[in-house]
């Protein structure tokens, strides 16, 4: 750290125009190695790919002024914030739901966001979420007349310590004229996509140690009824496995899950590469660099989109998630399993992508009689239902022809793999699928092992698209 001090001293009888790009370029520098010392390792495409959006000189003076907070990148951004309403409480909740929002020139869906969240969840969910609003419009006049509002219709949450305002004062903002227009943009919309990454910047180091995860939201959402139980299940499911992000919506920067422990590095990064490129373009390269290769996106959504109009002058964006479900309890259990096929295996598809709840499926090469695939868990359970589905709609062939589900008892080392050593038949495939109920009713034994069989050869591959089980244990297994 001496020698960098040295150097920069150095670098004073530099004109003010060189000085820029050579911090951009230490900055871009110190990023890296803090991540290697985090993380272990960084993907090298995406190593590349930031590289590539970091080549630009900035512009802004006055970003180069937050240079001596951006060096550590695992503290917070030194802000000052207002508060509009309401006040942090010392006990860390499970989940900070966030949300930034401006003056919209057309509609305002603000509050309906809110009340979304809170009357879709149990008064149990309630104790273990809190709601930061970020009102990042330099308009005061309008903040003040807004939070007001939201004061009258949402007081006892603010009293609860389940809802916050807070406001980031515009002298903390870095430069937003003569931004750089990568993608050839208007200029106005090179703003406002340059102002929301740094509004969303401010609003992640607020919420950095309120609670264990943090979820982001835009400001016109839908909830899904009891969001919060089906997002503890998902990462309960996950527990042992390593994800910078988990995604609860395909839509913009909609159901976007993280470690709390990440937001200052995300923060600092939003904040550095501000007027690159849009927010959720971003997201993709920060996922990266942590090693997070692919994204990791559950079904059904959590989140639906519902507003007609963007922020951004007032355009029409219709855009819905056709995933989105407002019921999520029914969420599968998908207990802990090892998973186990004979079926030829085409290239990545493994068995394990039909059991999980991501967006993905198992697809092997045609199978022949007798050909199997089981599911073994870690501890015999009650299941209550099974549904599995074979086939997507681009590869309708693709099915179970001919199979049959059996579930069994008392699990045993064979050369196959696990197995169970005595099975009963729940019943047959029909146009590829099969949906079971009171599964517990109907087998006098905890289960150990669930096996898909084919019952006769086929000529088509087979996928199986979902493997969905619910236990009478719930997310408790």
């Amino acid at each position: 750290m001496r020698l960098v001090l040295k150097f920069l001293d150095k670098m004073r009888c530099f004109r003010k125009r060189s000085t820029i790009p050579f911090l951009v370029a230490l900055i871009t520098f110190l990023l890296f190695i803090n991540l290697y010392i985090e993380d272990g390792y960084v993907l090298e495409e995406d190593k590349r790919q930031l590289r590539e959006t970091s080549m630009h000189p900035l512009n802004s003076e006055r970003y180069v002024h937050n240079f001596k907070d951006i060096t550590n990148f695992s503290g917070t951004i030194n802000v000052t914030y207002r508060y509009l309403a309401g006040t942090p409480l010392p006990r860390k909740k499970y989940l900070t739901i966030g949300l930034s929002s401006v003056k919209r020139k057309r509609g305002n869906y603000l509050l309906e966001t809110i009340k979304s969240i809170f009357d879709q969840s149990s008064y149990e969910e309630l104790k273990e979420i809190v709601v930061v609003v970020h009102l990042a419009d330099f308009d005061l006049a309008w903040c003040e007349s807004l939070v007001q509002e939201i004061s009258r219709k949402f007081g006892h949450h603010i009293i609860a310590g389940r809802l916050l305002v807070i406001h980031a004062p515009e002298e903390y903002y870095p430069s937003l004229d003569g931004l750089k227009r990568n993608y050839n943009d208007p200029e106005d919309r090179v703003r406002f996509r340059s102002k929301q990454n740094v509004d969303y910047a401010f609003l992640l180091n607020f919420c950095t140690n309120l609670s264990d995860f943090y979820m982001m939201l835009e400001d016109d959402v839908r909830c899904s009824r009891n969001f919060l139980t089906a997002l503890k299940k998902v990462v309960s499911s996950r527990e042992g496995s390593y994800w910078v992000m988990l995604e609860f919506s395909k839509l913009g920067y909609i159901g976007k899950l993280y470690h709390s422990r990440d937001l200052p590095r995300l923060a600092h990064f939003l904040l550095m590469f501000y007027q690159e490129m849009p927010c959720d373009w971003l997201l993709i390269h920060f996922r990266g660099l942590l090693a997070q290769k692919d994204a990791i996106r559950f079904k059904p959504s959590l989140f639906q989109h519902m507003g007609y109009y963007s922020s951004y002058k007032g355009a029409e964006n219709k855009l819905k998630d056709d995933d989105f479900e407002e019921d999520s309890l029914d969420i599968p259990d998908n207990p802990p399993a090892s998973l186990y096929t004979n079926i030829n295996v085409f290239e990545s598809y493994d068995a394990a992508k039909a059991y999980s709840s991501v967006d993905e499926y198992f697809w092997g090469k045609a199978p022949s009689t007798g050909d199997f695939y089981v599911i073994v868990f870690n501890k015999a359970t009650k299941i209550s239902k099974i549904k599995i589905i074979t086939g997507t709609d681009d590869r309708q062939n693709d099915i179970l022809h001919h199979g049959a589900l059996e579930v069994g008892e008392k699990s045993i080392g064979t050369k196959k793999g696990r197995q169970c050593s005595s099975y009963i038949t729940l019943g047959e495939f029909k146009n590829g699928n099969i949906e079971v109920y009171d599964v517990d009713h109907k087998i006098a034994f905890d289960i150990e092992c669930v096996r898909i069989v084919v019952t006769a050869s086929q000529k088509e591959w087979l996928i199986i698209r979902s493997i969905s089980l619910w236990t009478t244990q719930g997310a408790s297994q």
